[in-house]
């Protein structure tokens, strides 16, 4: 038998500050919100306006908001219903972990509607501008999943030369689909997702990005599924699908339908510049 990686013993927990522990789960949720406003805010100047920074400043509660709320209500309604039901508590546990891509993505979604009407600006518009930047949390998410040796994947052969044998996970060699969901659904979508930013003509298409977004996550999540192993108290559905790739198939379908709206769709003007803006001008 061929020699196997075994898992680093990372410590989940960044920095110990007396009673305050900061983990590098939570860091990395931070860290995805704060670099994905930067990257908001450059998106949304560029013509066709979406909005303007000051906008992109202020939309950093309401995605904290519709990430963390929406991610664990996702995570509790579509994965252990009936264990929340029994135990209410511990639903405010969140540091033991449980949240759900597909919850944050509705809960983003919800916040982004009330904002942009609220700011009466157009919200697929500026839908298209926060979902280039989504990938960022989405990797530093899956790598911080890595750290904490969680949501391992599933029996790989010990040829395999990545193969890793994880302490909480049987002793089998196994593959790190953690890293797998990271290069995909982090590097590689932001990396199509930035370069599709940087053509006007796309921008011009409102509801575009954000259909590419949802068909390029739906597909890369179903992909990595194939090798994840699915949650012990759910298993494989019927079909010998996983929860996960049963939740992307309304993504794709919804990225589908939008991006077919959006090629049919006349081009968006962009909103005019504000005072400060034609004054720097």
């Amino acid at each position: 038998m061929l020699p196997v990686l075994l898992f680093p013993q990372f410590d989940p927990v960044l920095v110990h500050l007396g009673p305050l522990t900061i983990r590098w789960y939570a860091l990395s949720y931070i860290a995805g919100i704060v670099l994905g406003i930067a990257l908001l805010r450059r998106l949304v100047r560029l013509a066709p306006r979406a909005g303007t920074a000051e906008q992109a400043d202020d939309f950093l509660g309401w995605v904290t908001l519709g990430v963390l709320l929406g991610g664990r209500l996702g995570y509790i309604l579509f994965y252990q219903p009936s264990y929340y039901l029994t135990h209410p508590l511990a639903i405010l546990k969140v540091w033991q972990g449980g949240m759900s891509f597909h919850g944050g993505a509705l809960g983003v979604i919800i916040a982004m509607a009330l904002f942009t009407w609220y700011n009466r600006i157009n919200f697929l518009a500026f839908a298209d501008r926060v979902t280039v930047a989504v990938p960022i949390g989405l990797g530093l998410g899956r790598i911080a999943n890595f750290i904490n040796g969680e949501l391992w994947g599933r029996e790989a052969p010990a040829s395999l030369p990545w193969a890793m044998i994880f302490p909480d996970a049987g002793g089998i060699p196994r593959h790190p689909s953690e890293l797998y969901e990271a290069l995909t659904e982090g590097l590689l979508l932001f990396l199509v997702m930035f370069a599709a930013s940087r053509k006007q003509s796309l921008r011009e298409r409102p509801g575009l990005l954000a259909g590419l977004f949802l068909v390029g996550y739906g597909c890369a999540r179903s992909f990595c599924e194939f090798f994840r192993e699915p949650d012990s108290f759910l298993g494989f559905l019927p079909g010998g699908l996983t929860m996960g790739q049963l939740l992307c198939i309304p993504m794709i379908i919804a990225g589908g339908a939008l991006i077919m709206h959006a090629r049919r769709s006349p081009a968006y003007a962009g909103l005019p510049l504000t005072d400060a803006e034609t004054a720097e001008s």
